[in-house]
Formats: C-alpha cells, sequence, structure tokens
C-alpha cells in the first residue's frame, strides 16, 4: 500500500469478496494489491452489524449472490456450516498472509473461496486450510507452524487497522488513491477510476 497501485481489501468469510476475487485482477488496469484484512474486527471497531447478520437482509443477500454466481457461470453457492458466524476465523486470514510470504496468495484466497462457497465448508478448521494450501502447493507443516507465529497475527492487525484509517466499513473493498469503492458491484467503478 502506499506505492500508487490499488488495493483489493477482501475477508474470506465474504461470499461478495469471493465473487470480487474472481474478477478483480482482469478488470481493473493495473494490477491491485491482495490484502486480506478480519473484517470481524473491523467491524466490531466501528459498530457496524453487516447485511449477513441480520434476520431481515439476510435471505436477500444469499439470494443475490447465488443468483451473481449462477450468471457468471460459477459453482452453485454452498452456504458452510454456521454461516456467517462461523466464518470469522483468522486462521484462513493468516494462512492467507504466509501463502503471500511464499508467492502464492492469490492462489490460496481463491482455493480457500472455492473450499467455503463451491464446496460449503468452513474454513475454521486447520485441517481444511492446511489441505487447501498443500493443494496450491504449500508446505502444510511450514503452514501450520506459521499461522501461530506472533508477526503473522501482529501483520493481520496492521493491515486492519490500516484499512479502518483509510475509511474502508466492508469488503470487498477497492482503494484507488484517497477513493474507496466498496461491493463487487463496484468493480468497473473502480477499474474506471484507475483508467482516469
Amino acid at each position: 500500500m502506499g506505492d500508487g497501485r490499488p488495493t483489493f481489501y477482501y475477508d474470506l468469510s465474504s461470499p461478495y469478496a469471493y465473487l470480487a476475487a474472481l474478477r478483480v485482477d482482469e478488470l481493473l488496469p493495473a494490477a491491485a494489491e491482495w490484502q486480506p484484512i478480519a473484517l470481524g474486527a473491523l467491524i466490531r471497531e466501528i459498530g457496524k452489524v453487516p447485511w449477513s447478520m441480520r434476520p431481515d437482509t439476510r435471505p436477500a443477500g444469499m439470494a443475490e449472490i447465488e443468483r451473481r454466481a449462477r450468471e457468471r457461470g460459477l459453482p452453485a453457492v454452498r452456504w458452510p456450516d454456521g454461516w456467517p458466524d462461523a466464518s470469522y476465523s483468522l486462521l484462513p486470514l493468516r494462512a492467507v498472509l504466509h501463502a503471500f510470504d511464499r508467492g502464492r496468495g492469490r492462489e490460496l484466497t481463491l482455493e480457500l473461496y472455492r473450499v467455503a462457497f463451491a464446496q460449503g465448508t468452513a474454513l475454521n478448521d486447520l485441517d481444511v486450510v492446511a489441505a487447501a494450501a498443500d493443494r496450491v502447493g504449500l508446505d502444510e507443516a511450514e503452514l501450520r507452524q506459521a499461522v501461530e507465529r506472533r508477526e503473522i497475527k501482529d501483520r493481520l492487525r496492521a493491515a486492519t487497522d490500516e484499512a479502518r484509517r483509510r475509511g474502508v466499513t466492508g469488503i470487498p473493498t477497492v482503494a484507488v488513491a484517497g477513493e474507496l469503492f466498496w461491493g463487487d458491484d463496484r468493480l468497473e467503478d473502480a477499474a474506471r477510476a484507475l483508467a482516469a
């Protein structure tokens, strides 16, 4: 962040971020920095209750995600047991930070999204996350150690704090200079801003 590139903020609990992750690189005219953040911590800090946690808005939001996935030719969305509560896990986010250190962050992110929203498997289990890491060419044993390292935990916290300071209130968000584009349906607007 800060080198002029756009930043794609996401959390693995968000099905809208899943949809955005599958197309952000092809839509944006400049390569984005992918930055995982802890949405649960962010929304607690700003006092926001997301649509997925409200019984009055959850069914419509889920239906909209399923519709977008169908229209884009993606596998039918399968919701992990306990979603969304069980999805606010720091474990897969720490694993992704480790994966970026090994040059496989995007690959692990996309594999974990597939596990969560195409297979319907919650990501709060280290065995599930480690198996996904193995499938994208990461060392499982190394990953199991990395997710417990203080440095990885501190980086996730710092990234989440920085996103909040920039004004991020939800994900997915693409930051372009001082402008924030929040939502899967705002990627085209972010692309236009970048091209201008």
